[in-house]
């Protein structure tokens, strides 16, 4: 058994060249995957009144600053991009990372800044149609010479995907929770699921759903990998905490109870029982998420103590 142990970076209320610090300090210290998230304005929603990086310009930086970690979005709102356009950007971070970038996909849910910047924003069983039929062309554009493709939201005719990405396979993930499609997609179409902000039961619970679902669609489930985002709400001591849980309360309101669910609101010795924890639960990665400005002496912590003990208990 092996354990992979990400960070999930916010691309807001920082500039770019401590951003782009940060990479460097993490690839550095061994995580196993970095990524970006994909919004125009701030998470959660405060009506686009905080500094936000766009995400795949954010990430040909963090393919260039980083030499180790695999590196991705968690993940890009499908209809923000054409999904041929993302096929070949995804290529192009493949060949900027030295071929370690995986494309993360969903059907999105940041319906304000959609609006604000003025893109349809559908009904949810029209944006997973729209997610079924990306996740088709992008596997095809990544691994055919040609493909042509014609649905009801997207289309593409002959088309190239030229140079091809240095990995053989390049990952698709897809993230998302919903039992009755979005896991049907993801055994369909996906190498990897992303569930963000579960507990530890929740998310065991859906990935039995999901293994389920592999099941039924002739797929060994064994051969998905299942990625768990949890909030970074670390505290040294009881003080610490504190001002953590009221950090959280502030920023998610009534999302505050559901969130702190899935987080890591415990201090370094418990954190290391909670990961285990997704562990036991069918995570093969654990990724926590930061928003800035977050406690630096945690993440220290984190990276120099939390981290190598994870990665000893799993062996």
């Amino acid at each position: 058994m092996s354990i992979s142990l990400g960070v999930h970076v916010g691309q807001q209320n920082m500039p770019m060249d401590e951003m782009r610090a940060l990479w460097r300090k993490l690839d550095t210290s061994g995580v196993d995957w970095i990524s970006a998230w994909d919004h125009f304005y701030e998470a959660p929603p405060k009506g686009g009144t905080e500094p936000h990086f766009e995400a795949l310009t954010t990430l040909g930086a963090l393919a260039a600053e980083t030499r180790q970690a695999r590196i991705g979005c968690l993940v890009f709102y499908i209809g923000y991009r054409n999904p041929a356009l993302l096929a070949k950007a995804a290529t192009t971070l493949d060949h900027i990372s030295g071929g370690r970038f995986e494309l993360g996909i969903g059907a999105g849910w940041h319906i304000w800044e959609a609006s604000a910047y003025g893109y349809p924003f559908p009904d949810i069983g029209t944006r997973l149609d729209m997610l079924e039929e990306a996740a088709q062309i992008i596997r095809r554009m990544l691994t055919q010479e040609r493909t042509t493709f014609s649905g009801i939201h997207y289309q593409v005719d002959d088309a190239s995907c030229l140079p091809k990405p240095i990995q053989e396979r390049l990952p698709i993930w897809i993230g998302g929770v919903g039992e009755k499609r979005t896991l049907k997609i993801v055994a369909d179409h996906a190498d990897g699921w992303n569930a963000a902000y579960l507990s530890p039961e929740e998310f065991s619970r859906v990935n039995e759903v999901l293994n389920q679902w592999c099941e039924d669609e002739g797929r060994d489930p064994a051969s998905l990998k299942r990625a768990a985002n949890v909030m970074f709400n670390l505290g040294l001591n009881e003080v610490d905490l504190a001002r953590q849980r009221e950090l959280l309360q502030r920023d998610w309101g009534a999302m505050a109870e559901r969130t702190a669910a899935g987080a890591l609101l415990c201090t370094p010795d418990q954190a290391v029982a909670r990961i285990l924890e997704y562990v036991e639960a069918g995570a093969d990665e654990v990724n926590i998420a930061l928003r800035a400005p977050w406690h630096a002496e945690a993440l220290d912590a984190y990276l120099t103590d939390v981290m190598p003990r994870v990665r000893t208990e799993v062996g």
